[in-house]
This record gives structure tokens, C-alpha cells and sequence, in this order.
């Protein structure tokens, strides 16, 4: 190092240009401005101008030279901490030192009433320095870094003290770790990692615990609307962050140790590590390059895999519904009918008999209409009974109740076709007596299908008369009841199908003859033979979702023959003479039902309630003048015989193929009917459910969660095992950057990569090269890298004076010791006697032949 030409002007000012290339950290005496009190490495220069009118007592700062056959390679440790800058003007190329002075009006040494009153308006920057040198002044331009200038030089800026202790406690932390990293305690080499996969091994046993808990229970209502999902879902975070820290660190690792051992690897790869630490398409890349077959290879997997893991923490539990039991629901069920119990009608002082107003509403829909269809509700139909259910579903065990059954059977076989000439009873508009104003059906000539029996009964057909009023009539329906309508007796010479019960409210055949073209062609027609009777049913009933449903499981009608339950007599006029016939309906009807149960119907309730079917059965559908259906008249009442009662249907529901269907909706009408009677009735009880929404645990959806905590755990352990084999040949550095800063490339070799010779960028260059990490040594290149040199002998083989004159200009064998004692070869021996320039290179340990 030599000295710089004094400044006329300042001549006690040394002045020290470095013009060696020593990169060995320079450690500094600290030098106390007298007057400012700060550090002479934060001072500026004029502060000691003006503050020291003769030389400072600045102490000599001569850097020790380095043994150059044992180069030493820095370690990292607590006490590698960043240098400042070499104190000594370095010359550009063209031989100019950069360096400029300038004036500090704001300096600390400055009076302060001349500090307040000049402003940087004030300033004259063009003035040429009173230090000298020829030097112009700069405007000042504090730089704000830790090492340089002080506080008071910043114009009076302070960092806010929040900032500053934040920054002391982020450093202190650091402090801390790094004390842990460079600790001979393994544990503690690795405490930040170990005390991660705790955590995320903590948060998936909270998670679990709480599964075990809440399985198969409700729905949990924790505090502030929490829900399971959320504490589901926070956890998992925690535990997915948690357990990618100890496999980033631990890939960090590994990327040191990947370029330890006999061959080089490419420097390419350490970008390969230093991205799968980082993330999932670094690990991806990752673990093709290293084919699966490295240790990092299973971190590489982790990483990968958890990126599924909350997708699959989200899947472990859901939450379907179930019916749980909250209450009673009840249903009725009839034990007997009475439907004037509650109440009865009288006429001067004699009991008025009507029938039930409840049930002549029910049958009338389905005489005349579709009935009263079933309305879909819910998961079923509307309820038609007064049934209770105080939640959403109610289920009742299987009951026993008395009802209406039905039962019909094809007669089609019973008819026959023929024209016969016979009283036409059928016919829409009849004579009238003019005497008695009784209707008369005259007779006439019909050609039909005929019901089988001793008096035929034209069931479809037409006239075939003409020049009368009802000629060409046609009869499209006809509903003929198998009994005489005044005296019960059965039809005569016509055999049943459904002769079988005893006491049933109404027997007959209904016929149809489909539509006009069919009648005319004479096909045969649709007839039925239906029966409705009294009867018990055992049923099976639910109640779901405002959606009634019923179920008949068995039926039990009272089928035992006995002798005819109607009596005659008659009945005789003031003079005692007969003057009409009275019959009596004499026994009371009991249904033996399952195990045992009776119900009990009383002859009057009977014959009110078959006195309902007597108005549509006998009836006849006709059409007259006219082919179009809709215009068809049912005549019915056929009991009246004064002012015939005729109607137009909208639908006639005898005239279809339906009709057993029919009559099972008439015959559950009516059981509805009295089953919603309170005094005839006693109520069934069941359990009420209502739905509630479970936790439903899917174990198996925590297999990843598991298993990627234990091989995070192995990988852990792995790399914790290999670092401490290879203590010796390399530190614990994990990611550290400063590790990579401090262990970077030679400057020979970064300014080959980054020359402008060659082609591509230095990125794309160093994929191709092939380095080796050598314990205390540091980073080596293989001979077959194309920025080696061409000669195959050691660096250092070529190192002579000569070579150091080459390459340091500066540098001098015959320098005085004045000024470089540690670099001259002509010092005595005694004072450096393993110095000579054989030495520096019998020494050096030899590398490999392929490295350089």
C-alpha cells in the first residue's frame, strides 16, 4: 500500500489509496471525534477539519497479508457478520479516485445559531472544498444505511422508535436462532423444526378429538357461530403451514449435502433444492431430477402431496339428516259409527230421520264426479283425517280400524247381445200419466247387450224405433243394482260373482259401452260387478313432511249367510185398508276384526247409510238427438217416479274402464269419514321424529393428514441423522441465505460466468457446470466444465513472484518493510521463516486431478 501525495492545503491529512486486492475482512479501531463524541467511522471528513486545527491521532491501519498457502475459507458462525467497507480510496481504470467532499452546514460541530439560520437555499455548492485535493464539493446526500453517517447528519430525521424496536426484536430473535443453529445439541440445531411438526401434529389430534367427540351427534352450537367446519378448517391450515416448515428446512439442508461425495454435480441443481423449498413446482422438478431415489425425493413427495390437504381435512365429516323421536303423534281410528249420537232432529214430538250430511258429501263426489281426488302434499297426500303430528314425520304402529271395503269383478261374460222389444225404462224423458203425473215408459225396440237374468236388463244399446220422440236414443251407461229397490229382494235368475257377504250397502253391475262408434258397432262392452260392504282394516299409516300416507295391510269382512235382514209389512189407510208396504232393516251388524275385536253398527245407522246408494244405483247415461258425448243426461232417482231427476256430468266416472279404482277412492272417502267422527273414534299414539343434521365422520379421509404427518416425521429424522454424519464437511445451514452469500462462487470463476464472450445468458451457462462442495475448501469446478482452464495442473502450481507482479502491479519484492513487511520474500527467516516462494505451493494441499 503507498501513500498518496499530501494536500498542499490540508498536508496533515494522510490520505491511503488500497492498491492491493486483499479481500480479508479489515477490523477498525474505533476513533472518538473529541468534540462530537461519534464514531470517526460515522464522522464525515470535514468534522475533523474543523474540529482538530493539527493532525488527528488517528492510529496506522495496516492489514495483515494473508499466508497464501493456507487460505481460509469463513465459517458461519455468531461472530460472521457483514464488514464495512475498506477505508482507502480504490482507483477507477482510468485512474481517478472516487471520492468527493462536500459541505456540511448542518454538521454537529457547526454553532447552532449558524446551523438554524442557513437553509439549503443558502448553500453555494459550486464552491471548491477547503480540504483540497481538487476535489469539488457534492451536495450532501446522507446515506442511510446502518454504517454510515450519524443521526445528526440526517437533517434532523429520526426513525421512529417503534420501527427501530421492532427491528432489535426481530434481530434479537434471529440472534437467538442462529446461537440454536450453530449449537452442538442436535435438538436444539433443529428446535424450530422439531417445535413445527409438534404443532402440526397438535392440530390434527385436535381435530381428531374433536371427531371422537361429535361423531354421530348433532350438529355442535358453539359461541359467536362457530362451526365445526371453521375449526375444522383453521386447524388444518395451521397444521398444512406447520408441517411444510421442518420439510422446507430440511430440503435446504439436503442441497448442501447433495454436492458433497466423490462426484460434481450441476450447479443447475442447486437452484432444483433451493426451489423445492420453496414450493410445489420446485419440488415437482425436484423429484424428476433426482428420479424418486434421493432422500429428497421423499420431502419433495410431502410437499407435493400437501397441497391435497385441505381438500381432504374438508371431506372428513359431513352432514346428513336423521329422524330423531320429539314427541307424540296421534291418529284415530273407529270403533263403531253413529252418526246422530251426538244429536237428533224430531217433528212434532217424532224423531226425524236425515242422513249424515259428512257422508252424503263424500259419496255425491264420487256418484257424480271423479270423487274427491287425493291431493298431493309433502312425500304423500293430504291427510283426510284429523290426525296429529307436532314435528315433520310421525309413524304409528299398524292398527286395526272400522271402515268401507270395496270389491269388484268382471261380468263382461254376463252380457249378450240382442234386439228385443221391451218397456223402455232407460229412456231420458219418459211419459208422463195425466191422471197420477207418474212417469210411463213406453215400449219400443232396443238392440243391446242384455244382462243375464230371468227379466233382462239392457245395459248399452240403442232404439231402433222411428217416428217417436225417443227414437235412435242410445244408452251409453247403465248401473243396475243386483236387488229390487223396494223389497231387497235379489235378482232373479242372475248368478253373483260377489255373492258372498251378508249385509252390504250397496251390490250392483255397471256397464259402458265406451264411446258412440263402439255402441253402434255393437262391441261388446266394459261391465263390472262391484260390492261395498263394512269391514275392519289393519293399517299401517306415516306422516312425513306434510305428506299423509296409508297402507292397508288386511282386511276382514263379515261374510257369514243368514237369512234376509229385511221384513215386510203392511201398511193400512184409516179404513184398515192396505195401502202400501213398510220394510224394516231388523239386525244390527257386528265385524269381527283381528284378535278378537268387534265393531258394532246398529240397523238404523245401516239403513241410512245404504238409503245413500239408492239414488245413483238404479241410473242411465242416454243420449239423445245427438252423437256428442258431452251431451249425454244421467237419469237417477229412479225411486222417484213423478218429475224425473235427469243431470249433465262434466266426467262421468261409471263410463270408463276405471271404475274398481273408483270405487276404492268411494270406499276410502267413507272411512275417512267415519274415522273423523269424535265419538265414534279413539286415538292411536306414535313417536314423533324430526329431522336433525348429524356429524358424520369419514375416517378414511384422514389417511393423507396421517400419513403425511409420519413421513414428514421420518423425513425429519433422516435428514437430522445425515447432517450430524457430515458436521464436519458442512454446517447446519438449512435455507440460510447467508450461508449461499457467504460460500458463493471465486471472482474468477462469477466473472467468467457473467463475461459477455459466449453465447447465452450466465443463468443459461451455469446449468452446464459441475461443482463440488469440498469441506473448508468451499466450492469447486469439475475439469469438464467448459470454463476451466486448459492446463490439468494445480491452481496454485504456477505462483511465483513473477506470477504476483503479473497479476497485483502494484505489488513489490523489494518493497521497505515500512510499508509492505508482510509480503516480502528478502524478510529474515526468523521473522517469517516457512515464507518463501517454494513454500507457498509445497504446502497447499492437492486437489483432485478433475478439479481445479
Amino acid at each position: 500500500m503507498s501513500k498518496f501525495p499530501l494536500s498542499p492545503a490540508n498536508a496533515n491529512i494522510p490520505i491511503y489509496l488500497d492498491t492491493g486486492t486483499d479481500l480479508e475482512p479489515k477490523r477498525l479501531s474505533e476513533h472518538i471525534c473529541p468534540a462530537c463524541e461519534t464514531s470517526s467511522r460515522d464522522q464525515p471528513i470535514h468534522c475533523v477539519l474543523v474540529a482538530s486545527p493539527g493532525p488527528p491521532s488517528y492510529n496506522s491501519i495496516t492489514p495483515r497479508a494473508p499466508s497464501p498457502r493456507n487460505l481460509t475459507v469463513p465459517g458461519l458462525n455468531l461472530e460472521t457478520r457483514p464488514q464495512p467497507p475498506i477505508r482507502t480510496l480504490q482507483f477507477d481504470p482510468e485512474g481517478r479516485p472516487h471520492v468527493r467532499f462536500r459541505r456540511n452546514a448542518f454538521s454537529p460541530l457547526s454553532p447552532p445559531s449558524i446551523a438554524n439560520s442557513i437553509t439549503k437555499d443558502d448553500i453555494d455548492w459550486s464552491r471548491k472544498s477547503q480540504v483540497g485535493l481538487g476535489i469539488p464539493d457534492a451536495p450532501f446526500m446522507p446515506d442511510i444505511s446502518p454504517i454510515t453517517p450519524a443521526t445528526a447528519e440526517k437533517l434532523g430525521e429520526e426513525r421512529p422508535e417503534n420501527l427501530q424496536s421492532a427491528s432489535n426484536f426481530a434481530q434479537r430473535i434471529e440472534e437467538k436462532l442462529w446461537k440454536y443453529s450453530a449449537s452442538g445439541n442436535v435438538v436444539k440445531r433443529w428446535l424450530i423444526e422439531i417445535i413445527s411438526w409438534l404443532l402440526s401434529a397438535a392440530c390434527m389430534a385436535g381435530i381428531l378429538a374433536v371427531l371422537v367427540v361429535y361423531k354421530d351427534k348433532r350438529i355442535p352450537n358453539w359461541p359467536l357461530g362457530l362451526t365445526l367446519n371453521a375449526y375444522i378448517s383453521v386447524l388444518s391450515r395451521i397444521a398444512s403451514a406447520a408441517l411444510l416448515l421442518p420439510v422446507s428446512e430440511a430440503l435446504g439442508q439436503l442441497k448442501w449435502s447433495w454436492f458433497q461425495g466423490s462426484s460434481s454435480k450441476k450447479m443447475w441443481d442447486f437452484e432444483l433444492f433451493d426451489n423445492a423449498s420453496r414450493g410445489p413446482w420446485g419440488s415437482l422438478l425436484l423429484l424428476v431430477r433426482t428420479k424418486g431415489k434421493s432422500l429428497a425425493a421423499l420431502g419433495a413427495a410431502v410437499t407435493l402431496f400437501a397441497l391435497a390437504l385441505d381438500p381432504f381435512f374438508q371431506q372428513v365429516v359431513q352432514y346428513p339428516e336423521r329422524w330423531i323421536q320429539q314427541g307424540i303423534g296421534s291418529i284415530p281410528r273407529a270403533i263403531t259409527y253413529e252418526p246422530f249420537s251426538a244429536g237428533k232432529e224430531y217433528r212434532v214430538g217424532m224423531e226425524s230421520l236425515q242422513l249424515d250430511q259428512n257422508m252424503l258429501g263424500a259419496t255425491y263426489h264420487h256418484f257424480y264426479e271423479d270423487g274427491t281426488l287425493p291431493i298431493s302434499f309433502g312425500k304423500g297426500v293430504r291427510a283426510e283425517i284429523p290426525l296429529v303430528c307436532p314435528n315433520s314425520n310421525c309413524t304409528w304402529p299398524e292398527y286395526e280400524t272400522l271402515g268401507i271395503c270395496s270389491k269388484c269383478a268382471d261380468v263382461g261374460d254376463l252380457l249378450e247381445f240382442k234386439c228385443v222389444n221391451s218397456t223402455l225404462d232407460w229412456i231420458q224423458v219418459p211419459d208422463v200419466d195425466a191422471e197420477s203425473g207418474e212417469a210411463v215408459f213406453p215400449n219400443g225396440t232396443s238392440c243391446g247387450w242384455y244382462l243375464k237374468s230371468d227379466d233382462p236388463v239392457l245395459m248399452t244399446g240403442y232404439n231402433v224405433d222411428s217416428d217417436t220422440s225417443f227414437a235412435g236414443e242410445i244408452l251409453m251407461m247403465r248401473a243396475q243394482p243386483l236387488y229390487d229397490l223396494f223389497t231387497r229382494e235379489r235378482l232373479p235368475g242372475y248368478t253373483s260373482r260377489l255373492n258372498t257377504t251378508h249385509n252390504p250397502l250397496a251390490h250392483f253391475v255397471v256397464a259402458s259401452g265406451r264411446t258412440v262408434d263402439h255402441i253402434q258397432r255393437n262391441a261388446t262392452p266394459i261391465a263390472h260387478e262391484c260390492v261395498l260392504q263394512w269391514c275392519a282394516k289393519t293399517m299401517l299409516s306415516t306422516y312425513s313432511e306434510g305428506g299423509y300416507t296409508e297402507n292397508v295391510t288386511n282386511i276382514f269382512v263379515n261374510e257369514t249367510q243368514g237369512p234376509s235382514p229385511w221384513e215386510t209389512s203392511e201398511i193400512l189407510n184409516e179404513k184398515g185398508e192396505p195401502s202400501g208396504t213398510e220394510y224394516t232393516y231388523v239386525q244390527n251388524i257386528t265385524v269381527k276384526g283381528q284378535g278378537g275385536n268387534e265393531y258394532h253398527i246398529d240397523n238404523l245407522t245401516q239403513v241410512l247409510t245404504l238409503s245413500l246408494f239408492d239414488d245413483i244405483f238404479p241410473s242411465s247415461y242416454t243420449l239423445s238427438n245427438s252423437t256428442d258425448e258431452v251431451d249425454g243426461m244421467l237419469r237417477y232417482k229412479e225411486y222417484i217416479t213423478v218429475d224425473v231427476y235427469t243431470r249433465n256430468l262434466t266426467r262421468n266416472p261409471w263410463l270408463f274402464d276405471n271404475v274398481t279404482k273408483h270405487m276404492d277412492n268411494l270406499a276410502t272417502a267413507m272411512t275417512n269419514v267415519i274415522r273423523s267422527s269424535p265419538s265414534n273414534t279413539k286415538m292411536i299414539t306414535g313417536p314423533a321424529y324430526d329431522k336433525e343434521s348429524f356429524v358424520d365422520v369419514r375416517w378414511g379421509w384422514l389417511s393423507l393428514p396421517l400419513g403425511l404427518l409420519g413421513l414428514t416425521f421420518l423425513f425429519l429424522i433422516a435428514t437430522v441423522i445425515r447432517s450430524s454424519m457430515e458436521q464436519d464437511q458442512v454446517g447446519v445451514w438449512k435455507t440460510s441465505a447467508i450461508a449461499t452469500l457467504l460460500y458463493g462462487l471465486p471472482d474468477a470463476m462469477q466473472k467468467k460466468m457473467t463475461a459477455s464472450q459466449g453465447m447465452g445468458t450466465p443463468r443459461a451457462k451455469a446449468k452446464e457446470v459441475r461443482v463440488k462442495w469440498l469441506p473448508r475448501a468451499g466450492w469447486r469446478f469439475s475439469g469438464n466444465s467448459g470454463f476451466s482452464p486448459t492446463s490439468t495442473k494445480s491452481r496454485h502450481a504456477s505462483f511465483s513472484p513473477t506470477a504476483l507482479k503479473r497479476d497485483y502491479p502494484n505489488f513489490s519484492p523489494t518493497s521497505s518493510k515500512k510499508d509492505h513487511a508482510t509480503f516480502s520474500p528478502s524478510v529474515p527467516k526468523k521473522d517469517h521463516p516457512a515464507f518463501s516462494p517454494a513454500s507457498l505451493t509445497k504446502d497447499l494441499p492437492t486437489p483432485p486431478a478433475e478439479w481445479i
